[in-house]
């Protein structure tokens, strides 16, 4: 009988721990920090990401159904820490890349050209809403979302740090 009984109740750990750890999750501050090779490192809570311009971007999910996410520019987020963009971003600073981490260590990066808008009419922003309301826990608080990619590989969920880097030793 109390094989049995822990048996059942290994069971119910096992079922029950994701929703802990996501419950954990959300009762978090959402933060997201910006960092490596900028001049002015930030870390921004949700109410200061709330404070900045928003952009909407149109995505499909893996279903194929289609979702407004409401977010901020990365060139944006760059530029105001300090990174080299626009003019600067010429020569030696054409092999900085953005690494993006997610908090289950999950990482993409993307070539700095890539995110400017002197490069490229293409969107990515770091997205804090879907179709109007907070991004789901298992996406949240801070999503990338890269418009018009076909694979949403690099659409990492739960965001939080970007870095950027240099690709040359």
């Amino acid at each position: 009988m109390k094989t049995r009984l822990l048996r059942i109740l290994f069971i119910f750990a096992l079922i029950t721990s994701p929703y802990l750890i996501q419950a954990q999750v959300t009762r978090k501050a959402a933060l997201v920090r910006i960092g490596g090779e900028v001049t002015q490192p930030l870390t921004l809570s949700d109410a200061e990401f709330n404070t900045l311009k928003k952009t909407l971007v149109n995505r499909k999910d893996k279903d194929g159904n289609n979702h407004v996410y409401s977010g901020v520019v990365l060139s944006d987020l760059l530029w105001k820490a300090g990174a080299a963009l626009g003019k600067d971003l010429r020569g030696g600073n054409l092999n900085k890349c953005l690494l993006v981490e997610a908090i289950d260590g999950y990482q993409v990066v993307f070539a700095l050209a890539e995110l400017d808008q002197a490069f490229t009419d293409r969107l990515i922003i770091l997205a804090n809403e879907m179709d109007g309301k907070p991004l789901p826990v298992a996406d949240g608080p801070f999503r990338i979302i890269v418009q018009d990619e076909k694979k949403p590989a690099r659409c990492i969920k739960q965001v939080t740090g970007m870095f950027v880097k240099s690709t040359v030793r």
